[in-house]
């Protein structure tokens, strides 16, 4: 099992999504002689998950089911243990579509944290792609390390723990793209541009207050950065609905065509938008927006290496 390559077969040692409802999943470590409890019963990892295939419904101990997804980055950064806060898909599909990653490029990314942006980044620059990452607290670098082993993705990333802001990356005229997410990220531009690539790099800074991004705006002019440009994305969720809306009094004209167009005693009009009108009412579909959406998270500031 790895997260940049599907297989078919739950093995033991895969980390797997238990899928409950869209709203409802947790990961997995699979091991023989393991049971994970579910609110609707034990599933028992010998017998129940081991060499079934990914996505199979598997049936727990009172009678209740529940799906067994391969994990993928979404899925991960909606699921994974929480150690600092993350970034979501939201900004996370932009972060890697404006710093044109592709297959072979290499990335470097402080801080690690939780490892949300670090799995999207690592699958789109595989297979010959790199991702060099640095974490500044000691035990969440391990733990990074430790999961990226477990996924099966190790070979494609370096975890470094030191203070970006003192001793940069590690790395030289090599990279592609720098990602940054600290509290100071002004602090790091001389040592992005000194892990960027002669010319063309691309680097995206992740702040969340405006008086940080007005800092780092000030630091890539001084260091030669080309192109800047802060972005906010907001993600607004729409439901379909039936919406009931009465009809309008157009006089008595519209009135005589009306009883003239339509009877109502013929079953067959029963149910007809005509029915509806002699009810004064109309119905019809239509995306609502909710009533509360996910607001502010960051600022999502991009430049360029002259």
């Amino acid at each position: 099992m790895s997260f940049v390559e599907y297989g078919d077969t739950i093995k033991d040692g895969d980390t797997a999504i238990v899928f409950l409802g869209h709203e409802s999943m947790f990961p997995v470590k699979v091991q023989h002689g393991t049971v994970t409890q579910t609110k609707y019963g034990v599933i028992r990892h010998s017998t129940d998950l081991i060499g079934k295939k990914y996505g199979s419904k598997v049936t727990c101990s009172k009678g209740g089911w529940v799906f067994i997804l391969h994990p993928t980055p979404e899925l991960w950064t909606m699921n994974l243990p929480h150690r600092t806060q993350i970034l979501y898909s939201t900004d996370i599909s932009i972060i890697t579509m404006m710093l044109e990653l592709k297959p072979g490029s290499v990335v470097c990314e402080s801080g690690t944290g939780s490892g949300s942006l670090s799995h999207a980044l690592i699958r789109t620059v595989a297979p010959t792609g790199h991702l060099y990452t640095v974490e500044f607290h000691q035990q969440r670098a391990e733990k990074a390390r430790e999961e990226f082993r477990e996924h099966g993705v190790e070979h494609l990333v370096t975890v470094t723990n030191q203070d970006v802001c003192k001793n940069g990356f590690g790395v030289s005229n090599i990279a592609d793209a720098v990602f940054l997410d600290i509290p100071s990220p002004w602090e790091a531009i001389g040592h992005a541009k000194s892990a960027l690539k002669a010319e063309g790099g691309r680097i995206c800074s992740f702040s969340p207050c405006i008086e940080q991004v007005q800092r780092t705006c000030l630091a890539m002019e001084e260091y030669g950065f080309t192109e800047i440009n802060t972005l906010e994305i907001l993600l607004r969720v729409y439901n379909v609905r039936t919406i009931s809306l009465q009809i309008p009094d157009l006089g008595k004209a519209a009135e005589e065509n009306s009883s003239t167009d339509f009877d109502s005693s013929n079953p067959s009009n029963q149910g007809s938008p005509c029915a509806n009108l002699q009810q004064g009412t109309v119905q019809f579909k239509s995306g609502v927006p909710l009533r509360e959406m996910v607001g502010h998270t960051g600022y999502l500031t991009f430049a360029t290496k002259s």
